[in-house]
């Protein structure tokens, strides 16, 4: 399927590994231009050249903390005007909820709520004037099913799904969306260091902590980020038009629902 937005440009946030980075290749391939976003800089400007030379589009690394205002700045500065904008960033830790401070929970708050709604914030004009946007707003499945220990990042991007279910509405006449993505337990290496962090807790190997968690999941299996980033692109694409102020859960079956 022709996803429609060939030529296009798109920030991606947090795309130096994971499930960004799976985002930004599923847009590469779809013919879209890129700034690419993370904190190191010798790591994102390989990932830069290879999604550039596999796809033959114009890819502009971004080193920067995408939470400060000068981090903002200088993806604004590299695409003034993006047609796509992918709002993804690190979370708080693992951390009991009775140990986290007050500067903490700011902190939490800053990260996976504040920063994509400031984000949102200064592109939203240009898409409007112009008929075409597409917002995704990478959260978690822990939104819809908390996970203990990460209540700081599940409370903050739940805040920022409730946030945003009104100016989505708002703004949809204009051929602009506003949607979620929720990842399950996908192969990532933070998927992997929380695997290996509960294989030491329970005193278990990596592989059985890791055959545990996939046995918890419908599926049977870890996800691909390949198939979370193709779900991206499509969100992204013409055909996902009438689709707005929704929260695309991918977690395999794992979230027990009939709605």
């Amino acid at each position: 399927m022709d996803m429609g937005i060939r030529g296009r440009k798109a920030i991606v946030c947090a795309s130096n590994r994971g499930l960004g980075r799976a985002c930004a290749e599923a847009l590469a391939q779809e013919g879209v231009d890129l700034v690419v976003n993370g904190l190191d800089a010798d790591r994102l400007d390989k990932t830069a050249e290879a999604i550039s030379s596999a796809w033959g589009v114009s890819v502009t690394p971004v080193a920067a903390d995408v939470s400060s205002p000068e981090g903002q700045a200088a993806l604004l500065e590299a695409c003034p005007h993006p047609d796509i904008l992918v709002n993804n960033n690190g979370g708080p830790p693992l951390k009991d909820f009775r140990e986290l401070s007050r500067e903490d929970i700011l902190k939490g708050v800053v990260q996976n709520m504040v920063t994509p709604i400031e984000l949102i914030q200064k592109v939203v004009g240009h898409m409007t004037d112009q008929k075409f946007g597409r917002i995704v707003n990478i959260t978690s499945a822990s939104v819809k099913m908390p996970i203990v220990g990460l209540d700081l990042s599940s409370g903050a991007r739940a805040a920022l799904t409730a946030f945003m279910a009104g100016p989505a509405r708002t703004i949809a006449s204009h051929n602009v969306t506003v949607n979620g993505l929720l990842p399950g337990m996908f192969d990532t290496d933070r998927l992997k260091g929380s695997t290996s962090r509960m294989a030491e807790l329970q005193g278990l190997s990596e592989q059985e902590a890791a055959e545990k968690r996939m046995a918890g999941v419908p599926a049977g299996r870890f996800g691909n980020p390949e198939e979370f980033g193709r779900t991206c692109a499509f969100m992204c694409s013409v055909h996902a038009g009438y689709l707005t102020g929704q929260n695309i859960l991918l977690d395999g079956g794992l979230f027990n629902s009939s709605i």
